[in-house]
């Protein structure tokens, strides 16, 4: 499912931090994991993520969704832009219990945590993602640090992105040999592959996306 609404942007630029995560004008990846709110908000879960985050499902009608972008920079870093319904950004301090339709993103790559967002603009340094092929997923939280779930399903959207590396190539310039052979070939280097759009999905938080199933 995809809509046009436009959003707010706010650039927030990411820093490398002790951790080895992305920080997003966001949580800094330090903060303690809070424990599951008696909010009357959806209904708590057995299911959980992958370090034991409870699931809170809630109505598929008015759901909150999350659709992610992921371009490729000249600097090697990646520029991550996420569009959102049905959801608002949590302030910095916002009280740990779930609201209907408010929280945080979690933004994975190849399944490891690097930054907990509150702006639906960031940007991925290069160094965390190596050449290869990876998925960088969005997944909504609420602010008690559930997830927003739906059919028993995460509520998150993934892109898979191609990190190509430098790689050498000819100059036009390269001068001959006094003897008429080529000369040694000057070479440039090329930033990393693009990437491709996310698609809007829900993927339970384990393998990989459905991408024929239902929008996220």
């Amino acid at each position: 499912m995809s809509w046009t609404r436009a959003l707010p942007t706010a650039l927030a630029v990411c820093v490398l931090v002790l951790t080895g995560t992305a920080s997003c004008d966001s949580d800094d990846g330090r903060q303690k994991e809070r424990a599951v709110s008696p909010s009357p908000v959806g209904k708590v879960l057995k299911d959980t993520d992958e370090e034991g985050r409870h699931y809170r499902e809630v109505d598929d009608k008015d759901a909150p969704e999350v659709g992610i972008e992921v371009q490729p920079e000249t600097d090697a870093s990646w520029d991550v832009r996420l569009t959102v319904s049905n959801f608002r950004f949590s302030p910095a301090g916002a009280k740990p219990e779930a609201v209907k339709g408010r929280g945080l993103v979690y933004l994975y790559v190849d399944g490891d945590l690097v930054s907990r967002l509150r702006t639906p603009d960031c940007r991925i340094p290069g160094d965390l993602v190596p050449r290869g092929t990876h998925t960088v997923t969005a997944r909504l939280y609420a602010d008690d640090g559930t997830v927003w779930a739906v059919d028993g399903e995460a509520v998150e959207s993934a892109a898979d992105i191609t990190a190509s590396g430098a790689e050498a190539s000819p100059s036009p310039d390269a001068s001959p040999r006094p003897d008429g052979t080529p000369g040694p070939e000057a070479t440039a280097t090329t930033p990393d592959a693009l990437s491709a759009p996310g698609t809007y999905v829900r993927t339970g938080g384990r393998g990989s996306p459905d991408r024929a199933g239902k929008a996220s």
